[in-house]
């Protein structure tokens, strides 16, 4: 009888453990493999493009390093635009032509022979190299003031023969230069000449710089550049040369 109560009491002490194992643990308590499936990708991925806030912020930064940023040939890529006295409005530049015959002058100077700080060197403008090279335009004509200027600083006598003997006094201002052949000095003492072309191209003007004996008409110097159409096209014509919006040019 005794082992029969033993028996009894250990199978009722097993039955209470197997209880506790299946009861014992909440409905709470134990892992929802579907849930966790679920959540597992929200609690590891932050997707933070989806925030309105930080959008907006980018797009000001990006906004912001566009407007200080320029391209190669120095022009804007902000869309900044200036105005030039007419009403009308043209895209903000860095640079000019000037900063372009800076570095074909570098050019010349790095292949020129020949020519010293006692040699005297006149500048022409350049001419259109499809006309009869006796055309030229705004382009030409300020290629001609930035070369001198360049060369000057290099300490190359550069000979002004637009120059005249007396300075003339109009309603209009006082004059030294003239494009008139009858008031300049017949004979200066010019060894060389700088001087050159114009092509127009697809993407801007090649610009064909040289210097040559005048005398022997041999190139001493040459350099060659390309200048963007937004840098060309920030010469603006003075008034005097318009008629009816239309630019009238005539070369020396």
């Amino acid at each position: 009888m005794t082992k029969l109560i033993s028996i009894f009491t250990a199978a009722l002490l097993m039955s209470g453990c197997s209880s506790f194992s299946l009861f014992g643990e909440s409905d709470t308590e134990k892992p929802d493999n579907k849930s966790k499936t679920e959540m597992t990708p929200q609690m590891q991925v932050v997707n933070i493009v989806a925030d309105p806030a930080i959008q907006n912020a980018d797009v000001e930064q990006s906004s912001t390093t566009s407007h200080s940023q320029s391209d190669l040939y120095g022009s804007e890529r902000a869309d900044a635009l200036y105005g030039n006295g007419s009403g009308t409005s043209a895209r903000m530049v860095t640079k000019h032509v000037g900063d372009y015959v800076q570095s074909m002058t570098q050019d010349l100077i790095s292949n020129m022979e020949y020519i010293t700080d006692k040699t005297p060197v006149g500048v022409t403008n350049f001419a259109l190299i499809d006309s009869d090279l006796q055309r030229s335009n705004l382009l030409g004509f300020q290629l001609t003031e930035s070369f001198m200027h360049e060369l000057h600083k290099f300490r190359i006598p550069v000979i002004d023969f637009k120059a005249t003997e007396y300075i003339r006094v109009t309603e209009h201002g006082d004059f030294l230069l003239s494009r008139d052949f009858l008031e300049l000095t017949e004979q200066s003492p010019i060894e060389y000449i700088l001087t050159g072309t114009m092509t127009k191209h697809q993407g801007g003007y090649i610009v064909n710089a040289r210097i040559l004996g005048l005398e022997s008409k041999a190139v001493v110097a040459s350099a060659q550049m390309l200048m963007p159409f937004y840098v060309v096209d920030a010469l603006l014509p003075s008034e005097h040369n318009m008629v009816d919006g239309v630019q009238l040019t005539q070369g020396e």
